[in-house]
Order: C-alpha cells, then structure tokens, then sequence
C-alpha cells in the first residue's frame, strides 16, 4: 500500500519514491484561473490520492535521487500512475529527467484543458526556485 506524499511523491513501507519523468505543483503552489488563484497543489494530490486510494501499487526503480530517494515508474494494476498524472494534467513532463517519454501524455491535457492546463501556472521547477529566493 503507498501513501500520497504529494502529487509526484509516493512512501511505500518508508521508501521515499519520487515519480520518474513528471513534476507536479507543489502543495502550496497556486494557479490561476478565471482572475482566481486555486490550489492546484492540493488539487494535484488530491488527484494522485483518489487512484492510489487504499490501492495496491507497484513501483519499478528507475534512478535514485541526489535526496537518496527512489525515482520509480509506479503502478496500480495496468495503470501507469507518472502517465496519467500528466495525461490528468495533474503534473507535466520533466523533461530534465526523462519525461519526454509523456510528450503525447502532456499534449493531450493541454489540448483537452485538464488539471493545471485550464489555468495559468509557474511550472513547478520555477515555482520552486522563486519560493527558494533564487
């Protein structure tokens, strides 16, 4: 069973994984939609929370993080959860580290809206930095 850390961040039996080849809004991040800030943060993990919900979920090693943390593919049943929290628009690819291989993931989202495409938003690697002061 995992436990939703956020929405690119699982713990298995206290094993951080950090999904590979997406990055999600930060818990505290904001986005803007209609001249209305929403927490698409929250909304990111809460959406990762709804499938993961009491799921069984399978995670293959990809990478380990300079955090020491697991950077893992996961899986509940058939579902690839990295590819449909971008499909979702609940993340977007990090290309940085793999994530084109959810080009097509994050194109459909974009032109269907979803998640954080239906608003404007700092991609989650700026909004960190800003929130750092860097």
């Amino acid at each position: 069973m995992a436990h939703v850390i956020d929405g690119d961040t699982l713990d298995i039996d206290g094993t951080r994984i950090r999904m590979f080849g997406i990055d999600a809004p930060e818990g505290r991040q904001t986005c803007r939609r209609d001249r209305l800030d929403w927490a698409c943060g929250e909304a990111s993990t809460d959406a990762l929370l709804k499938v993961v919900d009491r799921r069984e979920v399978r995670c293959e090693q990809r990478d380990t993080d300079h955090y020491g943390r697991v950077v893992a593919e996961c899986w509940n049943g058939n579902r690839n959860l990295n590819a449909w929290m971008v499909a979702e628009g609940w993340a977007v690819a990090y290309r940085q580290y793999g994530g084109v291989i959810y080009d097509a993931e994050e194109q459909a989202a974009k032109d269907a809206r979803r998640g954080v495409w239906s608003s404007r938003f700092d991609m989650p690697w700026d909004w960190r930095k800003r929130a750092r002061g860097n």
